[in-house]
């Protein structure tokens, strides 16, 4: 059975940090490419990071940049998401994606929550 479990979400101040995780199983994580994504409520979702399967490279979302970090542990099944300088704007459910190389096989967190506020 294929599962994505996001964790490490929660709530925080503005100007704060945040580590998400999220573990893969039921597939051969280190053959898929992982992004981030996230969805605030009355908007589209979001393309936050994604990172390729050896981590060589890195892209981020515009909003983002310069303040999410995205990296992966092949041996522990993990892909992270450091998130630095949270704005408001930043509140949203994050859910992680799986992309299988040369194939339309994808797959997906069920998401967590992340909410900046005073």
């Amino acid at each position: 059975q294929v599962q994505l479990v996001e964790s490490g979400g929660g709530w925080v101040q503005p100007g704060g940090s945040l580590r998400l995780s999220c573990v893969g199983s039921g597939f051969t994580f280190r053959y898929y490419v992982m992004k981030w994504y996230r969805q605030a409520p009355g908007k589209e979702r979001e393309y936050v990071a994604g990172i390729t399967i050896d981590g060589g490279r890195k892209s981020y979302g515009d909003s983002v940049k310069g303040r999410f970090t995205i990296s992966r542990d092949n041996v522990r099944a993990t892909v992270y998401l450091q998130m630095n300088s949270l704005q408001l704007e930043d509140t949203a459910v994050y859910y992680c994606k799986a992309e299988g190389m040369g194939s339309n096989t994808e797959y997906w967190g069920q998401g967590t929550q992340v909410t900046v506020s005073w």
